[in-house]
């Protein structure tokens, strides 16, 4: 007998990244930035597979919604995490260094994936419930390979910085990144207003995996929200369009969990 039963969760198709702190053991300021941005494109990768594993059995009208939602608040975190370090985080890195253009192969790899995913988006909001399984899998087929080599390559570029902070110019590499408003998150303390907060960021903590992933080292580390604040992000704010937070690839708890569909 065939199961109905929901898988669940597996990265898949696209790996994740491990973190240069736990593949290094080093902990200056340059590897936890760079480990902080490796979790950070962890989770996206999560919501990625999420979709591409759930997209061929969203079936029923009502789940097709849901899915759209999810989808389109995917979307629009990791847009919204780029456009922030291109506008904030990078620029403020090269003030710092006394550098121009430090982060333009990362700028370039945006640019390699961003047609990709507008397309992805276009293509939902034209057509909604009635959008094509197939045909949503080929658009992100499209653009998953630049963009798992986009995060694949970042964390490093973040470490590469370290040789441009010397003892007569130190580069507060946390703090910039704090100042740039990417909070080491998503990416901005500037664009986390209550509609973002509501209808697109459950999409970055709940797929984040922290309870086995490298051993748990970054459990209760990474995110660093802890007691209330991180019951209402987890928790709270997910109720609100709670339908589409079912497709998320993880428990509140950071556990990788079944699948809705």
């Amino acid at each position: 007998m065939v199961s109905n039963t929901p898988p669940i969760y597996i990265d898949t198709p696209l790996a994740l990244i491990p973190t240069p702190k736990f593949e290094t053991g080093q902990d200056d300021p340059f590897t936890i930035e760079a480990s902080h941005m490796a979790l950070s494109h962890n989770s996206f990768i999560r919501g990625f597979n999420s979709i591409y594993q759930q997209d061929p059995r969203v079936q029923h009208p009502a789940d097709k919604s849901d899915f759209v939602g999810y989808c389109l608040a995917w979307a629009e975190c990791v847009a919204t995490h780029h456009h922030y370090e291109e506008t904030e985080f990078f620029p403020n890195l090269d003030q710092a260094a006394g550098q121009k253009g430090l982060m333009d192969d990362a700028v370039h790899e945006h640019e390699a994936f961003f047609g990709g995913m507008e397309r992805m988006k276009k293509y939902l909001l034209d057509n909604g419930t009635d959008f094509s399984s197939t045909e949503l899998i080929a658009i992100m087929g499209s653009f998953k390979e630049p963009l798992h080599s986009h995060l694949k390559a970042e964390p490093s570029a973040i470490m590469a910085l370290a040789k441009y902070s010397t003892q007569d110019n130190p580069i507060d590499i946390l703090g910039i990144a704090d100042a740039a408003g990417k909070i080491d998150l998503i990416a901005a303390k500037k664009q986390v207003n209550l509609g973002f907060m509501f209808n697109t960021l459950p999409v970055f903590f709940l797929n984040m995996e922290t309870v086995k992933f490298e051993g748990g080292m970054w459990h209760g580390v990474f995110p660093p929200l802890k007691g209330m604040a991180k019951m209402v992000m987890n928790k709270a704010v997910p109720m609100w369009h709670s339908g589409r937070w079912r497709f998320v690839s993880c428990s509140p708890d950071g556990e990788a969990k079944q699948l809705a569909v």
